[in-house]
């Protein structure tokens, strides 16, 4: 009897050392909360110069805290979330367009959501996601418990099917998705995302979570509160910039009126904001969250950028330089000038929440960790690639090299000299106004044979030899809708009626209920066409409406592409949505 209470004992001091130990560890992890904005650019702040747009919110959190003041992402938006969720390029993810079926991350991709998830984290994103709308690639099936999002790259979008068809007011009152399903809101979008934000916190508050804030805005549609709109409505954006010696781009009276929205929108996010950090301080968190905020590429529209060259799509800096901010506990009011890139958050998330990584799995970021906690560090000279085109990266058109001080930039053919590339010191000429390249030409050829390294490196990764595939019939989403953000074919697959495109699917067999749904209703005395694999079901229809469905389709199991057309009247129209629901 005393051997057996002995080890009775020493099997519940066992199991309670256990329990405290891990408790110790969870108390230790702190929580993180992740804000990136959509299409603001560098100088959409009052602390990076603007002395237009009311940002006091951001400008107080960015003095008081880390600033990067070197910090970069990719030209658009889909490659720099993949690359923001992964810690890789976006290439290597799958992500290699913003549309045409290019913006859906592969189910193998670990995401930070994932990451701490399993570590015992709650995780919840609120807003954009823009890598895949269908299962496996929604947020729901890449680690997050919690999603309430738009569908594709922005609200008022073809893709996103529940505020599309709202044109002018869907950025109020939209109807969004919640955990996979659509459901109403009401409300300005921005004022929704960071509510549900704040919930999600004070509902997890016990336990070490992961919320991702990532507002739409400022996204076209430009669609603003009278409230913030009033406050810019007579304002020059222009003005106030006659003295200053740096480039500013020229403005037509339409991108003046643009960027009165565009800084209206900004306001409202940085009200939001504030609120936010309010709600950690309310709820005695702030000592022990991690707080993040970041754009995700260069303005869209003409604007004040700091004086830099480009904006939204180019590989100039005006392009991919952004604010990015932090708050690390314990650290306070730091300036970092090391050259630091949307890939080195995840991997710095990882190591500030003990988190190991993948060994067998290529991270192309670097943690910033060190940058953040020393006040001398070796932080190596490293590379930067970037390029954006539709579809897939053309060889040295709008593609570029950072290393160092230097930046290789092509906007030229394939087989093309070293001659007609452009080399920038960018410590020098920040500003990217002189090319160096012919006083340089050794220098030149060695980054150009980097850049041509990575290039065929990432240009082969799994991911974009074989492309992610929605995956039809499968439970954890069925009925799945086609919309035409994930259309591929044609290039610039939008709204149009005649256009080329297809799905990449995966398609598990049997019998369906497959939907399409038009842009506008279509004439009678029509034939559609559902090609799958093959094998093509033919509907003879002979009414106006813009909605036609099939029963009973037996569709094969296959993983290739799926196609459906209407013919009529000489026409081939695409669906603008096609909805398939396995009933057997």
């Amino acid at each position: 009897m005393t051997n057996f209470l002995t080890k009775t004992w020493l099997t519940f001091f066992l199991v309670a050392a256990i329990s405290q130990a891990v408790y110790a560890q969870q108390a230790a992890r702190p929580n993180v909360v992740l804000i990136i904005t959509d299409d603001q650019g560098y100088g959409d702040l009052g602390c990076t110069g603007n002395p237009h747009v009311k940002t006091p919110v951001l400008d107080r959190f960015a003095e008081e805290n880390i600033r990067f003041t070197n910090f970069y992402v990719s030209p658009v938006c889909a490659p720099t979330r993949s690359s923001l969720m992964t810690g890789r390029y976006s290439l290597r993810t799958g992500v290699r367009d913003t549309y045409n079926g290019g913006s859906i991350m592969a189910a193998s991709e670990t995401t930070i959501a994932e990451m701490l998830k399993n570590e015992g984290y709650n995780t919840g994103i609120f807003g954009k996601w823009h890598l895949g709308d269908c299962y496996p690639s929604r947020p729901m099936d890449q680690g997050f418990d919690e999603s309430l999002v738009h569908l594709s790259g922005g609200m008022g979008q073809v893709g996103d099917i529940t505020t599309w068809f709202k044109g002018d007011s869907s950025y109020f009152d939209p109807v969004l998705w919640h955990n996979g399903k659509p459901e109403p809101y009401t409300g300005y979008c921005s004022d929704i995302f960071a509510e549900e934000a704040m919930r999600f916190i004070e509902l997890n508050k016990e336990k070490p979570f992961f919320c991702y804030l990532s507002f739409n805005a400022p996204h076209t549609p430009l669609q603003v509160p009278a409230k913030y709109y009033e406050m810019y409505r007579d304002i020059g954006p222009s003005s106030g910039f006659e003295t200053d010696p740096r480039p500013f781009p020229e403005m037509s009276e339409k991108d003046k009126e643009d960027a009165r929205k565009v800084y209206g929108m900004v306001t409202n996010i940085d009200d939001n904001i504030g609120k936010l950090l309010q709600r950690l301080d309310d709820l005695q968190l702030s000592e022990n969250t991690v707080v993040i905020f970041m754009t995700d590429n260069g303005p869209q529209q003409p604007r004040y950028v700091a004086g830099m060259r480009g904006r939204k799509g180019s590989v100039y800096r005006g392009g991919v330089r952004v604010p990015f901010f932090m708050r690390y506990p314990g650290t306070k009011n730091k300036e970092v000038n090391a050259t630091t890139a949307h890939i080195d958050v995840l991997p710095t998330i990882a190591e500030i929440c003990s988190v190991q990584l993948l060994a067998e799995r290529v991270i192309d970021g670097k943690s910033l960790f060190s940058l953040i906690t020393k006040d001398n560090y070796d932080w190596q000279e490293r590379s930067l690639f970037f390029y954006w085109t539709r579809r897939y990266p053309e060889l040295y058109n709008n593609m570029a090299l950072y290393k160092g001080d230097y930046k290789l930039v092509g906007f030229t053919s394939f087989d093309t000299g070293i001659g007609d590339f452009e080399l920038y010191n960018i410590k020098d000429d920040p500003y990217e106004q002189e090319n160096i390249l012919p006083k340089n030409t050794d220098l030149a050829k060695k980054l150009k044979k980097e850049l041509d390294l990575t290039y065929r490196d990432l240009i082969s990764s799994e991911n974009i030899v074989h492309q992610p595939l929605i995956e039809i019939g499968n439970k954890n989403e069925n009925p799945i809708i086609l919309n035409r953000n994930e259309a591929d074919g044609e290039r610039g697959i939008w709204a149009q009626e005649e256009v080329f495109g297809k799905w990449n699917v995966k398609v598990n067999p049997g019998k369906y209920t497959v939907k399409f749904k038009f842009v506008r209703a279509i004439d009678g005395g029509g034939t559609l066409l559902l090609e799958t694999n093959g094998v093509v079901n033919r509907l003879l229809n002979s009414e106006n409406t813009d909605v036609l469905e099939m029963r009973n389709v037996d569709l094969p199991g296959y993983e290739g592409e799926l196609m459906a057309n209407y013919f009529s009247s000489g026409k081939k129209i695409l669906p603008f949505w096609i909805e398939l629901e396995k009933v057997d």
